[in-house]
């Protein structure tokens, strides 16, 4: 018998009270606005609109969602959206995932400090891969690369790292051809792994010698330069991990991973397994032992308090484009790309006349015929009860 669909919104509703209790009743700003909006997120409180099919005339009730990134319902349209973009990115050559993590010591001045370190941890792996990229000794190319910030462990203890979707080759410096790394091969892990532990403890020390790093409770000490100075020697000593994992099969895979990385929350509806007045259990993948499926169950106040852990400050772009695929340049470079890798562009393909309304992406797919997409025939306000006299059946899937 399959169980029922568990969802964070559950967890928030049952334990919220307890949660903001033990706090003495003080909850961040942002914190309860994401709370909030997970608990509200395709509820009647939201309002909605109803849908119908443009080909069968399936209608139903949609309510509206929150739109929050930190929700996980709402990342799912989100992502389909994100990844149906890049579609339009991707080149024929083999793809990379590289991943930089921060060491553990230097987590905590994280926690305390998320846009000027995640931005730190931006830049440095960014900085690093197309240092080296760059190097004629390694590809002497311009690399073209995405990078997605991820803060959370599969047990949802903060573990800041950035996840890194690159193209196996670049441009030459002068654009005037496809420089192609060897295959299966991308860049030293062990350079990169050098070179990003220099240039972020670098772009560290740097903010903190313009008094951009605050520090309280157990790293208090760190404040004083000594105390700091201290702390980055002992980091410089040891290996900092830079992992590359083997090199996509080919585009398809590739939009495959992007799905799976780039609008992941802290943890998804599908990994809840039961939650009680006391307790959360859930799923999680322990990689020291080849990824092998396990479970944990934290009291409902912990679990709580390790998802808020990630959320990102208002405005932080977690997703970024580097080298040919960088914004201000993107569709230039990648037409010059497959200029040189003689392959069309996605527009040359399928030109957009011949896109209908059956084929929009943008809307959902009707649930009873496959085959048409679902519009918005009306908009309600939350709390009008008299539209759903209608007959309707409701979704909040």
């Amino acid at each position: 018998m399959a169980r029922s669909r568990l969802e964070l919104a559950d967890v928030v509703r049952l334990h919220r009270p307890r949660f903001t209790a033990e706090r003495g009743g003080r909850i961040a700003a942002a914190e309860r606005r994401v709370l909030d909006d997970i608990v509200a997120c395709r509820t009647a409180a939201r309002g909605g609109h109803v849908e119908r099919c443009n080909s069968c005339g399936h209608q139903r009730i949609a309510y509206n969602s929150c739109r929050n990134r930190h929700c996980p319902k709402c990342q799912e349209l989100a992502r389909a959206a994100w990844v149906a973009e890049r579609q339009q990115e991707i080149l024929p050559v083999q793809y990379f995932h590289v991943v930089f993590t921060l060491p553990r010591e230097i987590a905590p001045i994280a926690l305390q400090n998320k846009r000027v370190l995640y931005a730190i941890l931006f830049r440095a792996s960014a900085e690093t891969l197309s240092a080296i990229g760059a190097d004629r000794k390694h590809l002497g190319a311009e690399l073209g690369f995405l990078s997605v910030l991820h803060t959370w462990g599969q047990t949802l203890e903060h573990h800041p790292h950035v996840h890194c979707l690159i193209a196996g080759g670049g441009l030459a410096p002068d654009d005037s051809r496809w420089v192609s790394c060897r295959p299966g091969f991308f860049l030293p892990v062990r350079v990169l792994g050098r070179m990003f532990r220099g240039k972020f403890l670098h772009h560290l020390k740097r903010a903190f010698d313009r008094d951009q790093l605050v520090f309280h409770g157990q790293i208090a000490p760190l404040r004083r330069p000594t105390a700091f100075r201290a702390c980055l020697r002992g980091v410089r000593r040891c290996d900092w991990v830079v992992y590359a994992k083997p090199p996509f099969g080919g585009p398809a895979q590739v939009l495959h991973y992007l799905a799976r990385y780039t609008h992941r929350v802290a943890i998804s509806n599908n990994r809840l397994l039961s939650i009680t007045g006391d307790t959360v259990t859930f799923t999680w993948k322990d990689y020291r032992l080849g990824g092998r499926q396990r479970i944990m169950t934290l009291s409902g106040v912990e679990f709580l308090r390790r998802f808020l852990l990630h959320l990102l400050p208002k405005g932080f772009m977690r997703v970024r484009h580097y080298g040919f695929l960088a914004n201000r340049s993107r569709q230039a470079k990648l037409d010059r790309c497959r200029q040189l890798l003689a392959v069309s562009s996605p527009s040359d393909s399928t030109p957009p006349a011949e896109m209908g309304p059956m084929d929009d992406p943008s809307l959902p797919r009707c649930p009873e015929c496959k085959h048409g997409r679902m519009t918005c025939v009306l908009v309600f306000a939350p709390g009008d009860e008299a539209l759903f006299r209608i007959g309707l059946r409701e979704d909040t899937s």
